[in-house]
């Protein structure tokens, strides 16, 4: 992906700096805006492959930045940010950002975000030539007869269990909230809970075990799930 296009949204010219250099420096070429509508606004004309994006801006939060884009792109969007509670980072992801980032960072961990946004893309192509089949380590799905493997063997899955697994098949990678999973599943969430939640996502996990060295579904403590890319 050497074409790889970068959109910083960054008010903050230390910041903006770091992130530019290190971008330039690991050879990535990258746009800059220092308030949310110039984001908007570039991330319309360019179409970036990726939105590293500050939710403190000085004309209008970032969370609104997010929804804004979202209503007509799908473009992936790491947030980095000050704010580092877990209200914060759940109303980012449940508004569409895709991964989140508290400053103060390390380099190495912003560009490993990077790289696995890169590698999410790639995958999402390739996927695409294949679309009625996915495949993640020894996980296959076969989407057209509703068919799940591991190693080989076949998995009977409730139909809860299938529909939590398309769902993170669908976003292998993202971090999907607890509210965001529920809305999904159940509609509007009056037939279930996080309680539920967590019991019928133990049953798949303990599924998904079978033949699999690895775990493929990853809990992030008060947030929600993530399927990993093997």
């Amino acid at each position: 992906m050497s074409e790889f296009k970068i959109l910083i949204v960054e008010d903050d010219k230390s910041i903006m700096n770091l992130i530019s250099i290190t971008l330039k420096i690991n050879g990535y070429t990258f746009l800059t805006a220092d308030c949310g509508k110039d984001g908007v606004s570039l991330c319309a004309s360019h179409h970036p492959d990726l939105i590293l994006l500050d939710l403190g801006l000085p004309d209008m939060d970032g969370i609104e930045v997010i929804r804004t884009i979202r209503t007509w792109a799908n473009t992936p969007i790491v947030v980095i940010s000050a704010r580092g509670e877990d209200k914060d980072k759940i109303d980012a992801l449940d508004s569409g950002a895709d991964d989140y980032l508290t400053k103060p960072f390390s380099v190495a961990e912003l560009l490993a975000r990077i790289r696995a946004v890169q590698r999410r893309l790639q995958y999402s192509r390739n996927d695409s030539l294949e679309e009625s089949v996915f495949e993640n380590g020894d996980l296959k799905i076969d989407y057209a007869s509703s068919l799940v493997t591991m190693n080989g063997t076949e998995l009977h899955l409730t139909p809860i269990e299938y529909k939590l697994l398309i769902l993170l098949a669908k976003n292998v990678g993202k971090v999907l909230t607890h509210s965001y999973i529920i809305d999904r599943i159940w509609g509007n969430g009056i037939d279930s809970d996080i309680v539920s939640l967590r019991v019928y996502m133990a049953g798949l996990r303990k599924k998904l075990k079978q033949g699999q060295n690895v775990s493929l579904i990853q809990t992030h403590v008060g947030i929600g799930y993530q399927m990993i890319r093997i």
